[in-house]
């Protein structure tokens, strides 16, 4: 097989088709349920498929008989569709918007932190600015926003960047670190102890975010460097409010950001637990795609935010 030329694309005569088979395959495993998405026939799908693969000169899809499996050629392609159906489908929104009178659209992912103080005030001040730019936000942990951010979800995100994604896709400009406190019910025995012992804390049954992500990975070393065995009984969930539910009707710890914690912990029902030494994770920044064409609205978005950031203390 050789090198592909530039333009490959309209050589093998690349149909919008065939981006939507590639991410129907990539979904369902299965020629056959594709084809039923695409609300075309199977022999049609096999044909499509098969004379791409010809035009490309290797296979894209091992057969098996459960159904396909992509090979590396595969996982690029349906990677690489999603992308395009997805911008496509961002076209189509920002085209309404645009139609009816808004400025556009600005699809911005982040950690928790950023959402409860940066971001708040820079919605707030860009609403002023430009009353008719739709924003919509999703918070959720780094990992699964830098994936977004790859697959077009996002126009940027606000995180870091994990271990196992190349920096080379990314340009991050560092904001800061996030703080990490403990938080209780104002019931819970430890919730009178002005600073209670780690050891202590262990005792009683946490509510934490999955493992694998920054947060419970900072929390597990921290109860690994003291020497001690971690709490016999962990809830593992990436939702706060869940955490917070099982902390507000039982004994349970739970871990946040010190920003997030003041924002939501009533302090008649809550008691936000601060260790002696000051606990923190890594620093959080303003991560967008390299050579990305940005819409106005979402540089303008971008803009402001590097503005509040050099106004904010360090």
């Amino acid at each position: 097989m050789g090198t592909l030329p530039e333009d490959w694309f309209f050589r093998s005569r690349l149909k919008l088709r065939h981006l939507q088979l590639f991410v129907a395959l990539g979904e369902q495993g299965n020629l056959h349920r594709s084809a039923e998405v695409l609300g075309i026939s199977q022999p049609a799908a096999s044909r499509l498929l098969i004379e791409l693969e010809e035009r490309l000169g290797t296979p894209l899809f091992e057969r098996h008989g459960r159904g396909l499996s992509p090979n590396l050629y595969g996982e690029l392609m349906i990677r690489r569709a999603r992308t395009i159906i997805d911008e496509l489908e961002r076209a189509g929104e920002e085209f309404n918007a645009i139609r009816a009178g808004h400025a556009g659209l600005v699809r911005v992912g982040t950690v928790m932190e950023p959402a409860v103080a940066l971001l708040t005030r820079a919605i707030e001040q860009m609403h002023g600015e430009r009353p008719g730019l739709r924003i919509n936000v999703h918070v959720d942990v780094s990992r699964a926003l830098i994936s977004g951010l790859l697959d077009g979800h996002y126009n940027f995100v606000i995180s870091r960047i994990p271990a196992g994604f190349s920096g080379e896709h990314f340009v991050f400009e560092e904001i800061g670190e996030e703080e990490i406190c403990f938080v209780c019910s104002r019931s819970h025995p430890l919730a009178e102890q002005p600073v209670p012992d780690l050891s202590a804390m262990v005792d009683y049954p946490w509510a934490l975010q999955p493992p694998g992500t920054l947060m419970r990975q900072r929390v597990d070393d921290l109860v690994r460097h003291r020497g001690l065995e971690p709490p016999h009984w962990i809830v593992d969930t990436s939702d706060l409010t869940t955490s917070l539910a099982l902390v507000n009707a039982s004994s349970f710890l739970t871990v946040a950001t010190r920003g997030v914690a003041e924002l939501l912990c009533d302090p008649q029902r809550f008691r936000i637990i601060a260790l002696s030494k000051r606990l923190s994770v890594q620093p959080y920044g303003l991560v967008s795609l390299r050579r990305q064409q940005l819409p106005p609205g979402v540089a303008a978005m971008m803009r402001l935010l590097r503005q509040l950031i050099r106004q904010t203390p360090t």
